[in-house]
């Protein structure tokens, strides 16, 4: 099983795919829909409205279902269905790395995506629990944030050159890094923050490290950084005043009435 897509309802559809197209670098295809290199037939749905975390597909399981979480989030399972790749390119997306959602209460949405999802738990730190669904070490993340929302969507670049190479792309077309270039704890990736033009926090990734059965499930006190450090290099800024806000853009749609 493997984490696919995600789908999200966006103030304006074509200014957004033309941000993940022409500057991001996925691809577009049928719909509002966009890919990455992988054989995976989208990484991102767009549709039109008020900002919306609308699924979060996983494939390659054997049936197909629709599961809601206590906080409204919606988790897809299809069965995989592969599409020709494209072309590598270390300057454009391959495919979704992980995507981390804000929880009220954190620990219920661990218990929930283990016993309903069938993830398990690589790490936990203080912040946040991070949780696989293969060996590679987060697929989603929680994060204890007192609210719901979408707090990141991270794309798996080649190598840490694409990774540098989008920070500076992304500057060069007017989205300036607003977290890194840096290294993680949890999962040891290179990263670097953007905020699209749709108010969403997206993040270029690479170097994901992977957990095998056994994986020994870290603790809060193993991801401590010393004062004034915030990622292993302890080089990256982070604009906390706009990661904060486009960490909040983004919640579940309200249960329609019955």
């Amino acid at each position: 099983m493997q984490l696919q897509s995600i789908d999200l309802r966006v103030p304006d559809v074509e200014a957004t795919a033309r941000f993940f197209a022409d500057v991001w670098g996925l691809t577009r295809v049928a719909g509002n829909r966009l890919r990455g290199s992988d054989a995976l037939p989208y990484l991102v749905g767009l549709e039109q409205g008020s900002p919306a975390i609308l699924a979060i597909t996983f494939c390659g399981g054997d049936k197909e279902r629709e599961v809601k979480g206590a906080e409204g989030e919606i988790y897809r399972f299809v069965r995989e269905r592969s599409v020709s790749t494209l072309t590598a390119d270390r300057d454009r997306p391959i495919r979704l790395s992980h995507i981390v959602l804000n929880s009220a209460d954190v620990d219920a949405a661990e218990r929930f995506a283990t016993s309903q999802l069938g993830l398990r738990v690589s790490d936990r730190t203080r912040h946040m629990t991070f949780m696989r669904c293969n060996r590679v070490h987060h697929c989603i993340a929680y994060a204890r944030a007192g609210y719901t929302s979408l707090n990141h969507v991270a794309f798996e670049m080649a190598d840490v050159d694409g990774v540098m190479r989008g920070i500076g792309r992304l500057r060069d077309a007017g989205y300036p890094c607003v977290w890194g270039p840096g290294r993680h704890g949890p999962g040891n990736n290179v990263f670097g923050y953007f905020v699209g033009p749709h108010g969403g926090l997206v993040e270029y990734t690479s170097e994901v490290s992977e957990a095998g059965n056994d994986y020994r499930v870290g603790s809060p006190e193993d991801w401590k950084w010393p004062p004034g450090r915030i990622d292993h290099w302890g080089v990256s800024a982070k604009d906390t005043a706009r990661t904060d806000t486009a960490e909040r853009a983004f919640t579940w749609p309200a249960p329609s009435p019955e």
